[in-house]
């Protein structure tokens, strides 16, 4: 009798009327709760004046989980009942309820840390308000948190005394009979409700005749496209099916025809479900034709594939946006410096692991120094001790988006010394290009000359940058010594197989020629970056696609992400939808996932118009 009982109430519980399904025009609920046992939540959503039931969730909490505290553990339950319902939630706002007072001020903490600072984090993606309730009014997230407790509980029976609820009496309940949604019975009363299917159907339900033009006249072009079928038309068990035929009439199959209003479970099936396997065009409008027809078939089947969320965030955009290129050009030695980390490398005998690699943009005169560490203490004593000490202190220091370039301690020395910082955007090191093939030149160096066991590398690096600052640069025609110092520097090859050397002045005449001769390459290396800087906008412009979004656009985001234990080639790469915010230049937009979300500042080349739609949530 227990067991009829638990069974009849379980059915109750998840059947109608208790559990509905999901409407995408009413709001979700969700009430949390949290026991020293477990954790509960329900998803339900207000439709008329009731509120119903759409999931149910609850896990037992482990043996570390029930040391938390009462805060944490009213917040794991948020967050583990919000990943359970991901595709219910996400991108849409929502009502979290809970009987835990302080959690109303959730995203207010005052400075988090460690554990509570990455679920808050975590739950900055989604939009929702929450919701203080009393205990008393919140026994259904409750009862899914609390175990099942031991036959004779006292609590139990003094609760069930103060509801005047029967212990030993079966649960009646009033369950309604499951309907198969896709009986005949059903598609047929779909077709009827279908304004363009209806009219045919009746036709076909009270004659086999074809009906005149003149009958079929008044009806929608669909219902007209139906009609030009006629003939391949058939009832089956008083619904509307097509049979199609092969080219040489030797296979044919029935097609059913889908009413408007079951397209999307159809078509969320043959897609985006385990089976559909999120597939193309061609092969959704394939796997679709073979058991489906309805008017505009092809069309919805493209719009369907091309607004997939998932498919969006995984394949991305078939089109990408790029933006023009921005030119910085310089005139002046020192006049704006680029710097970044390179590493991390084999740790040498002298206990070095990065290279700190610094360069003029002007007369492209480069440093590499050895690091043991990445620091901001570090980088800044070594940007001191070995740049600025020797050639002053630049107008402007730009690099990438480094925590250590962009440290308190960074920022500070920056602001002494009167240095304007800027940066790149995120995943976009070609606003650092000089640097970066900079970098790319030493590791091929490094290659060639480090011993096998790679601990040598820093030892390599004093004769590689002589020999660097020693030979022309494409862009200026002259090499980094002739643009820094006026003359060529003397090289061990020299010494080697003899040099004549400069015939000697007086050092006024000295002075003269060469400040006379710094000043011509000075000029000429302008004239040559200029060149150069135009040269490359013009073929990096050939591949521009002039696409410029507004406020309020959605976009896609590339957001390539690597994670501990994860393969990066199951990762989705695309994550959206952002809106924009703000457009900073034409080629540098703000986005934003959601109101509560920080804004991030990306590139247009990171950026891609959003025209999906989240199937899972319709």
């Amino acid at each position: 009798e227990c067991e009829k009982s638990f069974n009849s109430l379980k059915q109750a519980l998840t059947s109608s009327p208790i559990l509905t399904y999901p409407r995408t025009d009413k709001d979700f609920i969700l009430d949390t709760d949290a026991s020293n046992e477990g954790i509960g939540a329900v998803l339900s959503q207000n439709t008329g004046n009731e509120e119903r039931v759409i999931a149910y969730f609850s896990k037992s909490l482990g043996k570390p989980e029930r040391n938390y505290c009462v805060t944490r553990k009213e917040l794991l339950v948020i967050v583990k009942s919000i990943e359970h319902f991901h595709h219910y939630l996400y991108g849409r706002k929502f009502l979290l309820r809970t009987d835990h007072a302080s959690l109303r001020w959730l995203l207010n903490f005052k400075e988090p840390e460690g554990q509570i600072a990455r679920w808050i984090q975590r739950l900055q993606e989604y939009d929702f308000e929450i919701q203080h309730r009393k205990g008393t009014s919140h026994g259904n997230a409750d009862a899914l948190s609390r175990r099942p407790c031991k036959e004779r509980c006292k609590q139990c029976t003094n609760a069930e005394k103060k509801f005047g609820m029967e212990r030993d009496i079966s649960v009646k309940v009033l369950t309604t009979t499951t309907v198969d949604p896709w009986s005949s019975c059903e598609i047929q009363k779909a077709q009827l409700e279908d304004p363009a299917i209806e009219p045919i159907l009746e036709k076909k339900l009270n004659s086999a005749d074809r009906p005149s033009w003149q009958e079929i006249a008044p009806e929608s072009p669909a219902t007209k496209r139906y009609w030009a079928l006629w003939d391949s038309l058939h009832l089956k068990d008083g619904v509307l099916y097509r049979k199609w035929e092969s080219d040489d009439g030797n296979s044919y199959r029935w097609q059913l025809i889908l009413p408007k209003s079951r397209i999307t479970e159809v078509l969320r099936e043959t897609h985006d479900s385990a089976s559909g396997g999120h597939f193309g065009v061609m092969k959704t409008l394939s796997k679709t034709r073979e058991r489906f027809y309805w008017d505009r078939l092809r069309a919805d089947v493209e719009n369907w594939c091309r607004e997939c969320h998932a498919c969006g965030a995984r394949k991305g955009p078939k089109k990408r946006t790029k933006g023009r290129l921005q030119s910085y050009n310089v005139g002046a030695p020192f006049e704006r410096m680029a710097l970044d980390i390179l590493g991390p490398f084999p740790v040498t005998t002298k206990g070095n692991r990065y290279v700190l690699v610094l360069m003029d943009y002007f007369t492209k005169w480069p440093e590499a120094i050895p690091i043991p560490d990445q620091e901001a203490s570090t980088v800044a004593e070594e940007l001191v001790r070995n740049w600025i000490s020797g050639y002053g202190v630049p107008m402007i220091l730009h690099s990438d988006q480094g925590t250590n370039f962009n440290s308190a301690l960074f920022t500070e020395l920056c602001k002494l010394l009167g240095i304007l910082k800027t940066r790149t955007t995120a995943l976009h090191p070609e606003s650092d290009g000089m640097v970066e093939r900079f970098n790319r030149t030493i590791l091929n160096h490094l290659a060639l000359f480090v011993s096998r066991s790679q601990t040598d590398w820093d030892t390599h690096l004093p004769l590689f940058l002589l020999a660097y600052r020693s030979v022309e640069h494409e862009v200026t025609g002259l090499t980094p010594a002739e643009m820094l110092f006026g003359r060529t520097l003397r090289l061990p090859c020299d010494i080697l197989f003899g040099r004549p050397s400069e015939t000697p002045s007086s050092p006024n005449e000295c002075m003269k020629n060469l400040e006379t001769r710094l000043e011509s390459v000075h000029a000429f290396a302008r004239e040559r970056i200029k060149l150069a800087s135009e040269r490359m906008k013009t073929r990096y412009d050939s591949r521009a696609t002039d696409h410029h979004f507004k406020e309020g656009d959605l976009v896609w985001m590339y957001n390539p992400k690597r994670r501990r234990g994860l393969s990066p080639k199951l990762q989705q790469n695309w994550e959206g939808p952002y809106t924009v915010v703000k457009k900073l230049n034409d080629v540098v937009y703000r986005v934003q996932r959601s109101p509560n979300a920080k804004p991030k500042v990306i590139h247009i080349n990171r950026l891609a118009p959003y025209r999906a739609t989240d199937h899972s949530s319709m």
